[in-house]
């Protein structure tokens, strides 16, 4: 783990820009190509809501690794953390949701349910916000549900952009 970290700090903020974009990404498209279509694993609300926090944190991390002035890269290494940080909120708290489940799901109605009741019209905005379960676990790696690896995802990109800011300067540009 040690070199691991020595090996991250002796890159360039866009460098580790340029990783987690690219990390992102790869986590994205293993949501939605493997576990989503693959597996049929349907996202529930606070998996939808992950997903914009990864596509935020993918987004600015490639502005910021593509150029730009260095004071720019600064301000967007804090703007990767901030969404990767309530990334790891929303994660955690879909955790502890797993963890210790309601007696009532309150995430939403389940797409069979949602088929059954709602006008096309309606039922099309409603797939979008996912299945409705946040405290199911449908799949899991090492013991981890996708909550949980999403959480240690997330909360490795805060760790990585807060060292990264340590290093270079807290307000300082890399």
């Amino acid at each position: 783990m040690h070199r691991v970290l020595e090996f991250f700090m002796q890159l360039s903020a866009r460098a580790c820009l340029a990783i987690v974009a690219l990390g992102g990404t790869a986590m994205l498209v293993f949501g939605i190509v493997y576990l989503q279509n693959f597996l049929g694993l349907v996202p529930c609300p606070m998996c939808i809501v992950q997903r914009y926090a990864l596509i935020g944190v993918i987004v600015l991390s490639a502005l910021g690794a593509v150029g730009g002035s260095s004071v720019l890269t600064m301000l967007i290494s804090w703007l990767v953390l901030v969404s990767a940080g309530f990334g790891a909120f929303v994660a955690a708290r879909q955790t502890w949701l797993q963890w210790y489940p309601p007696e009532a799901v309150s995430c939403g109605r389940d797409f069979y349910g949602m088929v059954e009741n709602f006008p096309m019209q309606r039922l099309i905005p409603m797939i979008f916000k996912g299945s409705g379960d946040c405290t199911k676990v449908d799949w899991t790696f090492l013991g981890g549900s996708i909550a949980n690896w999403s959480f240690v995802a997330f909360s490795t990109i805060v760790l990585l952009m807060l060292a990264m800011r340590l290093r270079d300067g807290w307000l300082k540009s890399a």
